[in-house]
């Protein structure tokens, strides 16, 4: 049923003249407003003083962060030496290459710059951004299945999918494995945990997000087949586990930093 699927899928949503608009830059679209909505919400359930302008202004610089950060790091853990050959290629973004780890420090930095600028409480943000994020990772991993990249190991399992470049071999869709894990799972935990009167303190999200996706991340990369021009790094670790494993560790420090504190969420700060 996946393998159908799959096949009958186009990574161009629709043509407009000669323009081309894939999926892939639809999730990223579509995973930004609704990481905003969710931020919004939640914001005022949490009786912050934030407006729909602030949260948008944010949003605007995670957004900015999320490209330059996801771009770069992929230039330097993932390129190889091709970009030092082809230094024009780094601003070849149609051509795909774009690491979640760079996406998360640049979301940060970027997230960071404009809550400054808007007088906002960095901390409380960056707790407000992680419970919508999610979703933009389940719309992104989807749109990585529609293109058939990042496929997973051979399998015999029933839901294998033949995808066009991997050799004629079902494999593990770890595409939507993803989806289901760092996207809606994630979601779910962090959305429930929101709801809690009075807020829990700072730090208490980005904390778990971080933890949650880092574990989720390590364990798929176990069928998950690693980048071509990388390989395995060390025995049956990839790139993207040695990356995930500092995520986990950061996810526990922020956690008992949080728990320590026990800080209530504020919004703006002078």
């Amino acid at each position: 049923m996946l393998n159908e699927l799959y096949h009958s899928l186009n990574p161009i949503a629709f043509t407009l003249g000669p323009l081309q608009v894939h999926w892939y830059a639809l999730a990223y679209l579509v995973g930004f407003v609704l990481a905003g909505v969710v931020a919004y919400r939640v914001a005022r359930r949490w009786g912050l003083d934030l407006s729909a302008e602030d949260v948008t202004n944010v949003v605007v610089g995670i957004a900015w962060g999320i490209i330059i950060g996801a771009r770069l790091f992929y230039v330097v853990f993932y390129g190889d030496g091709y970009y030092l050959a082809n230094p024009l290629k780094v601003f070849a973004l149609g051509e795909g290459g774009m690491s979640f780890h760079g996406g998360l420090v640049g979301a940060v930095v970027g997230g960071a710059i404009m809550c400054r600028a808007c007088h906002i409480s960095i901390a409380t943000f960056c707790d407000l951004g992680v419970i919508g994020a999610p979703l933009g990772l389940f719309f992104g991993r989807c749109a990585n299945f529609v293109n058939g990249e990042l496929w997973g190991k051979p399998t015999s399992l029933p839901w294998g999918v033949v995808f066009e470049t991997g050799g004629g071999v079902a494999r593990h869709p770890s595409q939507l494995y993803e989806a289901v894990l760092e996207g809606l799972v994630i979601f779910a935990v962090l959305l429930w945990m929101s709801r809690r009167r009075p807020a829990r303190p700072q730090g208490t999200f980005m904390g778990t997000f971080l933890v949650l996706y880092g574990v989720f991340r390590f364990l798929i990369e176990f069928v998950r087949v690693p980048d071509a021009q990388l390989g395995y790094l060390l025995g049956p670790i990839t790139m993207g586990q040695l990356l995930s494993a500092p995520l986990v560790v950061a996810g526990i420090v922020v956690l008992v930093v949080a728990h320590r504190a026990q800080r209530p969420q504020v919004g703006h700060v002078a």
